[in-house]
């Protein structure tokens, strides 16, 4: 990074130019932003309020709405400002900000759900053993390393980014600072950033891998279940789960997988949408409408409230 390069100002062009598509951009973030606020809040209420939800699960489930409810803060509302503004703008410095927390948040995301899936595994395969392996200092243990390994990620990240000087105009054809574009705009070929990319792929594909091969073992074991209510309740937990993880990591594949784009794509821009605004939005709708337990905690809160 050289002077000329932080005294900066990038261009975020976003979706549209016309005002009328600006327009209905805000609007359309803004239901998804305040879905997403309301929704993540209503979780981590429910679940730091009602007693019979302090369990392992429900206390990742927490730490993936605080997530979520951070993550789509660091890029939504800018987009939706800078579309209500008429204005296209994000200093040097505020990119910087953008790439470091939306890194920070993702890549420790991933790894929580990771946590999460392996939390899953223990409690249908081996729950005679589920609380000792999940005992509450081995949940927050696993989940502190999920930050420590976002933080140690993101660093390598935003220091490589920003290592070379941006030549041309720096016009960012996302919506957010995101770094496939950003290295579009490097003077040189930024190989620094492009080994940290192939370690992280490399590190998010190990936890795919992961992922998949405990769902198969929880799968096996839930159709060898006799009871059908007890095959059904286990379903209904790890199959929403399942589906937050592959929405999530196969858009960020898509993106960051393929060659730097020549020229602006609407399919870069809406692959983006699935990675920074979709999860954090239908994460609280079906964590909470599929989750009988939710269900009842929020019966519950009411009950509580109206006395």
């Amino acid at each position: 990074m050289d002077n000329s390069t932080s005294e900066s100002t990038f261009f975020l062009m976003g979706f549209s130019t016309v005002p009328e598509l600006q327009i209905l951009h805000a609007l359309v973030f803004s239901g998804m932003y305040l879905a997403a606020v309301l929704g993540n809040l209503l979780i981590i209420t429910l679940t730091t309020w009602d007693p019979r939800l302090q369990t392992p699960m429900y206390f990742f489930l927490k730490n993936l709405s605080c997530l979520d409810l951070c993550l789509i803060s660091i890029t939504v509302p800018k987009s939706i400002t800078n579309s209500l503004l008429n204005s296209n703008t994000i200093s040097f410095f505020g990119c910087v900000a953008q790439v470091f927390f939306f890194f920070l948040l993702a890549t420790t995301e991933v790894s929580l759900l990771t946590v999460m899936s392996y939390d899953r595994y223990v409690a249908i395969c081996h729950p005679l053993r589920y609380e000792i392996l999940m005992s509450h200092q081995a949940c927050v243990q696993m989940a502190a390393s999920s930050w420590v390994s976002g933080c140690l990620n993101t660093i390598l990240h935003t220091a490589a980014t920003f290592s070379v000087p941006m030549c041309g105009a720096l016009d960012i054809h996302q919506f957010f600072c995101d770094i496939p574009q950003l290295l579009s705009l490097s003077c040189s070929h930024n190989i620094a950033e492009f080994v940290v990319i192939g370690l992280s792929l490399v590190l998010d594909f190990g936890c795919f891998v992961f992922i998949d091969i405990s769902y198969v073992h929880i799968f096996i074991a839930v159709l060898n279940m006799p009871s059908k209510e007890g095959r059904a309740k286990a379903f209904s937990t790890c199959l929403p789960h399942l589906m937050v993880v592959t929405l999530f990591l196969s858009s960020g594949f898509f993106a960051y997988l393929p060659p730097l784009p020549k020229s602006p794509s609407t399919f870069d821009l809406i692959v983006s949408v699935f990675y920074t605004v979709v999860p954090p939005t239908v994460n609280p709708l079906i964590y909470s409408l599929r989750n009988k337990d939710m269900k009842m905690a929020l019966r519950r809160l009411k009950v509580t409230a109206v006395c």
